[in-house]
């Protein structure tokens, strides 16, 4: 099964180079060895590696060095001695030779097991596959000789399929488990397509929470582009995405576009609405404002004279046009429902606090599983009605440039706020919800600039549970004004799971 779903996933473009474009890696591509006469190829096991095609090759008593069976085993991947099968791997022009050792595969994969020693074992000693890369390949084998898994980022795709075509569940956990790990809003879509081809449900739910929470970037990101029909039709679909339905329009014509250039047409507005097809009528245009609908959808030539005609109506008759109706869905999505931490019991006030004056109020969090940090809410003033100018920010403590994946400022706000005077508090928003991770240690920072006296939380918790994820505060080094675990601002963090 799983290799027919990889085969149709190629029918509007090679697999491998969605792989390798979306799924992103820190590590330099490495070249890749080519032609039948099997030169080497780069990729996380390596070719040719110290284990294998070694210096003891030809050599007698190279058991004795080895003392371990695991090690013995080890020494003989990729390696001629007492090969006695050979894999050409890779599609034409890019396929590599490589030997292996019949009892070592059927032990380690009930599909070579059937091959070489089943009811219709293969006899031949020279194999194509052609539908697998060889660094995954080689991954997949390194494994069974070794129980070592060595994964990157682009090659993981590969070698997950590699691993459900001969049903080896412990590496096809491994991956999925590093995709998991590596899951964000730049390549949620691909995953999302990728994982519902490999059958992997788990995988397919966390890429949801990632598209759903985090809409705008993952719809704007080059991999939403290159996704399936179905998978745009579920996305288009999707009642709880946190996005504008002016950027759904924008994506599916992006990806219209991007399918007229795999079916070899020119990315004209009749060419666009036919690569849409059905899913056109998922777009939820009367739910635009009528200034987004005029700006995107009037003036882009996809829709029809009459479907501009009859949405304007929509939008600005008195009365709504009954006799027509419309083929698009009139509702707005509900997006997801922010959810609030409150970590202070009470809030007070007092004459001679809380004072900013370009003080920095700040503290640190962590939670028990993958949430999306929203906002914050702070307090207002306590004399009355009154403006806030603010800058609030959320960073990972580590060092690095901002925005780095060391560490680093993930997200920044400067913005205006009002307060009536009372103690409520009062939302303050990032321009995107932010990805945390679990078990490690945030900082959520606020310096506000404006009446001297405002409400501060007091009895904070150390320990919070909100929606099922449990918060745990601490102090943090970057508060200048007297904001800590027990008392004073940022009483709850705004967040999606």
């Amino acid at each position: 099964m799983a290799a027919e779903l990889f085969s149709t996933s190629l029918s509007h473009g090679s697999e491998v180079e969605v792989k390798k474009a979306f799924i992103q890696s820190s590590e330099p591509e490495q070249n890749r060895g080519g032609g039948e006469g099997g030169e080497e190829c780069s990729g996380g096991a390596g070719v040719q590696s110290t284990l294998g095609g070694g210096e003891h090759d030809d050599k007698d008593g190279w058991q004795e060095t080895q003392p371990t069976l695991r090690e013995r085993n080890a020494l003989m991947f990729n390696n001629e001695q007492m090969a006695d099968v050979h894999f050409l791997v890779g599609p034409p022009g890019e396929t590599q030779m490589v030997p292996a050792h019949k009892y070592v595969l059927a032990v380690g994969s009930s599909v070579f097991g059937a091959m070489f020693y089943g009811d219709l074992a293969e006899g031949q000693s020279e194999i194509h596959i052609p539908d697998v890369e060889p660094a995954a390949f080689l991954i997949l084998l390194k494994y069974m000789y070794s129980d070592e898994i060595e994964l990157d980022a682009d090659t993981v795709l590969a070698t997950l399929y590699a691993a459900k075509k001969y049903m080896v569940p412990a590496l096809a956990r491994a991956c999925v488990s590093f995709l998991e790990s590596s899951l964000e809003a730049k390549n949620a879509c691909v995953l999302l397509w990728q994982s519902r081809l490999f059958e992997e449900p788990e995988l397919t739910r966390r890429c949801w929470e990632v598209v759903d929470a985090q809409a705008e970037l993952a719809l704007r990101s080059e991999g939403f582009a290159e996704v399936d029909r179905a998978t745009l039709e579920l996305v288009l679909r999707r009642e709880s995405l946190n996005a504008r339905e002016s950027l759904l329009f924008q994506a599916a014509l992006r990806w219209a576009a991007a399918e007229c250039r795999r079916r070899g047409l020119a990315p004209t507005p009749r060419h666009q609405r036919r690569a849409l097809g059905a899913a056109l009528y998922l777009l939820r245009l009367p739910a635009m404002t009528l200034q987004e609908f005029a700006d995107g959808p009037a003036q882009s030539e996809v829709l029809t004279l009459e479907e501009s005609h009859r949405l304007f109506l929509w939008f600005a008759a008195t009365g709504k046009p009954a006799p027509a109706p419309l083929d698009f869905p009139t509702q707005r999505r509900q997006g997801l429902a922010p959810r609030r931490c409150r970590r202070f019991q009470s809030a007070a006030y007092r004459s001679n606090q809380w004072r900013y004056r370009g003080r920095c109020d700040s503290i640190q969090f962590a939670v028990d599983r993958r949430v999306f940090v929203a906002g914050l809410r702070l307090y207002g003033s306590s004399g009355g009605p009154a403006e806030y100018g603010v800058r609030i920010e959320l960073k990972r403590p580590g060092g690095g440039a901002a925005g780095g994946g060391g560490g680093g400022v993930l997200a920044q706000t400067l913005t205006k706020f009002l307060s009536d005077g009372s103690s409520a508090t009062f939302p303050v928003w990032f321009e995107h919800p932010v990805q945390v991770e679990p078990d490690t240690f945030y900082t959520a920072s606020a310096v506000l600039d404006g009446a001297e006296l405002s409400y501060f939380g007091q009895e904070g918790m150390t320990e919070v549970q909100s929606a099922g994820v449990t918060f745990q505060f601490q102090c943090s080094s970057d508060s200048t004004n007297g904001t800590g675990v027990q008392g004073g601002q940022i009483p709850e963090l705004v967040f999606y799971c």
